[in-house]
């Protein structure tokens, strides 16, 4: 009984300090940042400015099977995985299109230009420049799941038709934290304006 419960308390304190650790380097991440110009009740309209990304198209539909494929891809490329292994930095959020055909995206740390990036080892990866856009933005907490997602989309589709919005079929969906952090967890679906 002595060692079960030493065994819990070990995974019990690994736990908290994996949280801890998840909290300190969320707020040292770099952020596909915007401007918020109007809030309602339940959504924003905000602005992105011209960004670059990496990005894989794949060929799988849907969040369960597109996100664990396309962000191995990705994080093996910023990990290391390119020409001169040369690893680049985390951002956030990860971004997917919500499309028949899924693209994932990490974005570019500023510091680097189309130029200047390391070539992928993989032949999927590409690099995208998003344009300046106006967004209508929904968040969502908890654990991204493809009902989840596609009632999101939903309710931010109804809002914007309740105000008489009109937006594009460009939706996305933004994750911001990494997989092993439980608490804070924050999600969300943008919506390009027409």
């Amino acid at each position: 009984m002595k060692v079960v419960l030493i065994l819990i308390s070990i995974v019990f304190i690994t736990f908290i300090a994996i949280q801890i650790y998840a909290l300190k380097t969320q707020s040292s991440i770099e952020t596909y940042s915007y401007e918020v110009h109007q809030k309602y009740k339940t959504f924003e309209i905000r602005t992105y400015e011209e960004t670059l990304f990496t990005s894989v198209k794949l060929s799988t539909s849907g969040y369960k099977d597109s996100s664990s494929k396309g962000f191995s891809i990705l994080a093996g490329y910023i990990f290391g995985g390119n020409e001169r292994n040369e690893k680049i930095s985390m951002t956030s959020p990860v971004a997917m299109t919500l499309t028949d055909s899924m693209t994932m995206m990490f974005m570019v740390p500023k510091e680097f230009s189309k130029e200047t990036l390391p070539k992928p080892n993989q032949s999927s990866i590409t690099f995208k420049k998003e344009p300046k856009k106006i967004v209508a933005a929904l968040h969502f907490s908890g654990w991204a799941n493809d009902k989840k997602i596609e009632d999101a989309k939903q309710k931010l589709k109804s809002a914007l038709d309740q105000e008489g919005i009109a937006y594009s079929n460009r939706f996305c969906f933004l994750g911001y934290n990494a997989p092993y952090e439980v608490f804070n967890r924050r999600n969300e679906i943008i919506v390009e304006l027409k």
